[in-house]
């Protein structure tokens, strides 16, 4: 996997990416829903299905970003969710919409680097990481530490965006690369940001090439489920009980 960066500069991926979602955060719910048309919530709702299936009692939700998420998860029954996310300030704008929520009590932010966590091996019994891997520096690194904080027998869910199918490529692909940097542009105030996503998903790894990645660093009984036309994809995996 090439690397690909938010910014032009010299600086490693992480710190980028750190700085883009700190500039665009107070505008990233709104562009979300319209960039989208609304479909991620549907995306987020399902994969939140897939990981209710192991009834958890505590999730990690990796690069929460402004937690909703986390929020769909503590809705859909988990008593404990740690939200953790790289950006201070998208964490800022979740911790504001968990307190208007009243959901303090089931969800705690937790500034953390995917690549190196800070929580202990065999903490969690799952993992949600909604549009994050995308955005790891190291993608074997985050992956090898979600597989440690996991407890044996517990699940990694992962959404990400991947490249339209069929009929649908040649329009999505237009809007992916031309429309919607544009409007991402005017809304963000971000240069770069919209322009990252397409270049960013054009260089990521997806369907059985991103399985094979994922038993390579440590998962098993990998899967994977696309969605609207193979815009998005939701990936599971387990971690060994031994």
């Amino acid at each position: 996997m090439s690397e690909v960066k938010p910014y032009t500069d010299a600086r490693e991926k992480k710190i980028q990416v750190e700085q883009m979602f700190d500039a665009i955060a107070p505008r990233y719910d709104r562009l979300n829903q319209i960039l989208s048309l609304g479909i991620h919530t549907s995306w987020r709702k399902r994969a939140v299905g897939e990981l209710m299936k192991v009834n958890p009692d505590h999730v990690l939700d990796l690069a929460t970003g402004t937690g909703d998420f986390a929020i769909q998860l503590a809705n859909a029954g988990v008593k404990k969710i740690t939200a953790s996310d790289i950006s201070e300030g998208m964490m800022r704008f979740g911790h504001e919409k968990i307190q208007r929520l009243n959901l303090s009590s089931a969800i705690e932010f937790s500034r953390a680097d995917a690549e190196n966590m800070p929580f202990e091996t065999s903490t969690f019994d799952a993992i949600s990481i909604a549009f994050g891997v995308r955005n790891f520096q190291h993608l074997d690194n985050g992956l090898v530490e979600m597989c440690r904080v996991l407890k044996p027998g517990g699940i990694a869910v992962i959404l990400e965006f991947s490249k339209a199918k069929g009929w649908f490529k040649p329009f999505y692909g237009f809007y992916f690369r031309f429309i919607l940097p544009v409007i991402g542009r005017l809304i963000s105030k971000d240069g770069f940001a919209y322009s990252y996503l397409p270049e960013s998903v054009k260089a990521f790894p997806e369907g059985k090439a991103f399985q094979q990645i994922l038993v390579s660093c440590g998962f098993s009984d990998t899967f994977f489920i696309p969605l609207t036309f193979g815009v998005a994809t939701i990936y599971v995996a387990k971690k060994p009980m031994s």
